[in-house]
C-alpha cells in the first residue's frame, strides 16, 4: 500500500473532486469494524486507568450503568474521526450510558490533553493506559480503534474492532438497547 502513495507530486489526488467529497468518501472507506458479540458475558478487564492530572479510575468502578468503552490513539485516523461521534453520543446518553475514552498513546498526557482542546470534546473523559494494559487484554497489537459495550454488571454485551459509523441506524439502536435495559 505504500507503494501507491505519490509523496512527489504536485497534482491532486483526484482532480474534479471537491475536498469534501473525498473526506466523506475517506470516511467510509475507513469504516471497517463489525458487531461481535463471540465475547459476550465476559467480565471487564480488571486494569486501572489514570487521567492527566494523576488520577485514577479502577474500571470495576463504573459498574452500576451501562458503559461504552473505546480505546484509540492521537495518531490513529479513525480514532480521530471517530472522537467528536462518541463526543455527541455521550452528550445525548449521559446519565445513561458512560462512555469511557481511554488513550492508549505511550506518551499520551499532553498530546491528548492538546487533541481534547483542539476538537473541543467536552463531553469525554481524558483516561490515559500509558503502558496498554487494556491494549494487551484485548488481544494486543489487534489495532485501534477497540470499542466495547459492557452492561451494567460490567459483562460484554459487544465490542468493534476498527472504526464503525456511530452515527448509522444501527450504532444508535445497540445504543438505545443497552441504555434502555
Amino acid at each position: 500500500m505504500v507503494g501507491a502513495c505519490d509523496r512527489e507530486s504536485t497534482d491532486a489526488a483526484q482532480p474534479g473532486e471537491s475536498a469534501s467529497a473525498a473526506s466523506t468518501d475517506e470516511k467510509a472507506g475507513a469504516i471497517s469494524g463489525k458487531i461481535d458479540r463471540s465475547y459476550a458475558g465476559e467480565m471487564m478487564p480488571d486494569a486501572q486507568v489514570t487521567d492527566p492530572a494523576g488520577a485514577k479510575l479502577t474500571l470495576a468502578e463504573t459498574r452500576g450503568q451501562p458503559v461504552l468503552m473505546n480505546l484509540w490513539a492521537t495518531w490513529c485516523a479513525p480514532c480521530v474521526v471517530e472522537m467528536p461521534i462518541l463526543d455527541r453520543i455521550a452528550a445525548e446518553n449521559s446519565g445513561r450510558l458512560r462512555v469511557l475514552t481511554i488513550s492508549e498513546d505511550m506518551d499520551g498526557q499532553d498530546k491528548v490533553k492538546a487533541f481534547f482542546a483542539e476538537k473541543g470534546l467536552k463531553n469525554l473523559p481524558q483516561w490515559l493506559d500509558p503502558k496498554n494494559d487494556l491494549g494487551f487484554a484485548f488481544g494486543g497489537g489487534a489495532g485501534l480503534p477497540v470499542t466495547v459495550l459492557y452492561d451494567a454488571q460490567g459483562k460484554e454485551v459487544w465490542r468493534v474492532m476498527g472504526a464503525y459509523d456511530w452515527e448509522s441506524e444501527e450504532a444508535r439502536t445497540l445504543i438505545a438497547e443497552a441504555t434502555a435495559a
